[in-house]
């Protein structure tokens, strides 16, 4: 009866999925850093492998060998660690009804 009561007075909080936007010219090397991806508490990014060679294992170092996907953004909660922790400023928040 508690839990139900708890889930039905947040469930009516609208909140808005916010739109995330990760720069690959600011940040060229993602799995050599993955500050972002370490601090997140929901773990809201997914990193994608965008050079394969069969047999070969990929270079983190190598610049837009990997790339960052905000997969799971309906998760994010918009504690903006990532958006503090990246030493690049690559990664930008914004919530609806936020100007751009």
């Amino acid at each position: 009866m508690v839990r139900m009561m708890w889930e039905d007075a947040f469930s009516e909080i609208p909140r808005s999925i916010p739109r995330i936007v990760w720069s690959m010219d600011r940040c060229p090397t993602p799995m050599a850093c993955k500050k972002c991806l370490e601090i997140c508490p929901q773990a809201v990014f997914m990193l994608i492998t965008v050079k394969n060679q069969k047999f070969v294992e990929t270079d983190v170092n190598e610049p837009g060998a990997y790339a960052m996907h905000p997969l799971f953004r309906d998760k994010c909660v918009g504690c903006l660690d990532c958006v503090r922790a990246c030493p690049a400023g690559a990664i930008n928040i914004a919530f609806e009804g936020e100007g751009d």
